[in-house]
């Protein structure tokens, strides 16, 4: 089966962002650029980790390699909502980063959740040593960006304000609170 490689380096636009109301919110990254717009859904604490885990690696990138990191932006940046039309190409499954010295960008890889098929064996349990060399990834689509530390920092904080644009935590229990309230288990079960 072929997999596609949505390859933006640089992005005209890379961003995080939501469709739906609080509670119902679907989590997108969306790449522009080269006249093409993909969109890929993924999971809130995903949107959470990749902003969380990209600060680490600007922080790492600098330690290590002397990276001149930009000062935190007391503007806000891109805070227009996604492009239409946001047509899902794939559901993330993992999210790899990596910081390339030679060119000092980041690069964030979407990959594709992959159908977990259950494996039956029907010969020798020797014959196992051949599939262990197979990447489980290859044949996944995925989405790669290579961003600026610049446009890294950006992302983070955008991503930062999506995820907490949500629904309040319940300030007992965390759980978010529906706006009709929610059964706290701090309460024992009472509407809060």
């Amino acid at each position: 089966m072929t997999h596609q490689v949505h390859a933006f380096e640089p992005p005209e636009r890379f961003v995080a962002g939501t469709v739906g109301p609080p509670g119902e919110r679907t989590f997108f990254l969306q790449a522009r650029g080269g006249g093409r717009l993909v969109s890929v859904a993924l999971e809130k604490v995903q949107v959470s980790l990749l902003a969380e885990k990209l600060e680490e690696l600007l922080t790492e990138a600098q330690r290590r390699f002397g990276v001149e990191l930009p000062e935190l932006a007391p503007v806000i940046g891109d805070n227009e909502p996604l492009d239409t039309p946001v047509d899902e190409e794939f559901r993330v499954g993992t999210l790899g980063l990596a910081f390339d010295v030679d060119t000092a960008t980041v690069v964030i890889e979407a990959i594709a959740a992959g159908e977990v098929e259950p494996e039956v064996e029907l010969g020798d349990e020797d014959d196992d040593e051949d599939d262990e060399d197979e990447e489980p990834d290859e044949d996944l689509d995925r989405l790669r960006v290579r961003l600026t530390p610049q446009a890294t920092r950006q992302f983070i904080e955008r991503a930062r304000r999506v995820v907490n644009a949500g629904r309040p935590p319940c300030p007992l229990c965390g759980q978010p609170l529906d706006p009709a309230g929610h059964l706290c288990p701090r309460h024992n079960g009472y509407h809060r």
